[in-house]
C-alpha cells in the first residue's frame, strides 16, 4: 500500500498488520520518548488502529474503531516515528489534515458499530506492550480483507469536508 496513491472516498480491503492503541498507550509512548527511553516496539511502516479489541464468547476478536479526533495531539509523534496511516472513526481536526499533507500519510475510517462483523477479518491478535494498561494496551493484529475508507488523503483532502458526503 502506497499512501500517496490513495484518494479520499476510496475503499480498500486491507490485508496485513495493524497496531492497536488508544490514548493511554500513546501517552505512554510520549512519556518514554521524553525520558529518552527505547520503545518496546517499532512503529516504522505501521498502521495504527484506534480501537479496543475484546474477545467474544466464541473466541473471536471483536474490534471496532474509536473516535479519532481526540488522538490528534499524538499524531505528529506517530508520523515522526514512521507510522504510515491511522484508522478510526469520525472526522479529525485541521491539525490532522495538515499533518497528513506534511508527512504524506492517510487516515482511514473503519465501519463503526460493526465489531462482530469486523471480527471475521481478524486472523490473529498478540499483546505486544503495556499490558498494565488493560484494554488500552498495545496489540498487534493480523487482518484479511479488512474494509477501510480513505477519510483524509496524503494531500490533506478531507472526506468529511465534502458537501453531501456519504459512506
Amino acid at each position: 500500500m502506497n499512501p500517496r496513491e490513495l484518494k479520499i472516498s476510496e475503499r480498500i480491503n486491507y490485508s496485513g498488520i495493524f497496531l492497536i492503541m488508544r490514548d493511554a498507550a500513546q501517552k505512554r509512548i510520549q512519556d518514554l520518548l521524553e525520558q529518552k527511553k527505547v520503545l518496546p516496539f517499532d512503529l516504522s511502516g505501521q498502521i495504527v488502529f484506534y480501537a479496543g479489541p475484546t474477545k467474544s464468547l466464541n473466541g473471536k476478536v471483536a474490534i471496532g474503531p474509536t473516535t479519532s479526533e481526540r488522538m490528534d495531539r499524538y499524531l505528529k509523534m506517530l508520523f515522526e516515528l514512521g507510522v504510515v496511516a491511522t484508522v478510526g472513526k469520525g472526522k479529525r481536526g485541521e491539525l490532522a489534515r495538515n499533518l497528513c499533507r506534511e508527512y504524506g500519510r492517510v487516515y482511514f475510517v473503519a465501519p463503526s458499530g460493526a465489531a462482530a462483523a469486523l471480527s471475521e477479518h481478524v486472523k490473529k491478535i498478540e499483546l505486544i506492550a503495556f499490558d498494565d494498561l488493560g484494554p488500552e494496551a498495545v496489540y498487534k493484529i493480523e487482518v484479511v480483507e479488512f474494509p477501510l475508507i480513505v477519510a483524509i488523503d496524503s494531500e490533506g483532502n478531507d472526506f468529511f469536508a465534502l458537501e453531501n458526503y456519504r459512506i
